[in-house]
């Protein structure tokens, strides 16, 4: 059996948007949707992808799937990720951490903040209305 490891996502890494593929060639396996504890606050970069960071005050919970990774692919998903991503812990609202994908401070700076739609998915569909 291969060792997997949970990998928390919170954007176009998502069932069915732009880089899920990246998850799926290298045999992950989706577990569930949950959120992260009210500690996050998340931005768009350019609307191609967002990019969340833990904050000491004003965070809110964010919508993320929990994927089953085997640990051989982590660092080929990793390498896929857009510029200013990086692989941290993320505490879910259950409680537990897990890794997840998060963003370094200098990616957001003078972008627009989308706590407000408490994940990727809400702020994708506003963008359709």
């Amino acid at each position: 059996m291969t060792e997997t490891l949970k990998l928390a996502v919170n954007g176009t890494l998502m069932r069915g948007l732009a880089l899920n593929p990246n998850l799926l060639n290298v045999g992950a396996t989706f577990d569930c949707e949950t959120q992260t504890e009210p500690a996050y606050r998340l931005w768009t970069i350019d609307d191609q992808y967002p990019a969340m960071i833990r904050v000491a005050e004003g965070g809110a919970a964010i919508a993320v799937e929990i994927w089953q990774v085997p640990l051989a692919g982590l660092g080929i998903v990793l390498g896929q990720e857009p510029p200013g991503l990086a692989i941290g812990k993320v505490k879910l609202a259950t409680g537990e951490t897990v890794l997840g994908v998060i963003g370094e401070p200098l990616t957001v700076k003078d972008k627009p903040e989308i706590t407000q739609f408490g994940g990727w998915r809400a702020y994708q569909a506003s963008l359709k209305q």
